[in-house]
């Protein structure tokens, strides 16, 4: 499982069809991607990573809170292109990422797992459609998370 995390101000996602809007003021863009072998572990994981990811701003200027101590939000999108391999010729190789029917719940399980157990707002894309999304990354802070 591969996350792209960006500390964000805002962020929103647009799907055109089916019609589809979401967004969060401050908190984090998550660009989730899931690999064949990922199982529900490695959503527990994540999820936990997430929801505790010591990279807001204390009273001292330092990056020392969680969205746990900050209250923002979470724009959870899924991103099957994170898993793509780049290291033969010039077109990226997906055979790594997981399809559809065992990645979507997945997914689903991190954004739950962080709402139901941790009580953070999640917002989330929709899996698997052509999706638009904005943000103003705070920092800029964007980290890669990577859990096998």
């Amino acid at each position: 499982m591969i996350a792209v995390v960006q500390r964000v101000l805002n962020a929103k996602v647009h799907v055109k069809l089916p019609h589809y809007q979401a967004s969060i003021e401050s908190g984090l863009c998550v660009f989730l991607g899931i690999h064949t072998s990922d199982t529900q572990s490695q959503a527990i994981w994540m999820a936990n990573k997430l929801a505790n990811l010591r990279i807001f701003n204390d009273d001292n200027d330092k990056m020392n809170c969680s969205l746990l101590e900050t209250g923002g939000g979470i724009l959870l999108i899924s991103q099957f292109t994170l898993v793509g391999d780049c290291m033969k010729g010039h077109r990226p190789s997906f055979i790594r990422a997981a399809p559809p029917a065992s990645a979507a719940p997945l997914v689903t399980e991190v954004g739950d797992i962080l709402t139901n157990q941790h009580g953070i707002s999640v917002k989330r894309g929709v899996f698997g459609a052509m999706m638009q999304v904005e943000l103003v990354n705070d920092g800029p802070v964007t980290l890669i998370i990577h859990r096998d």
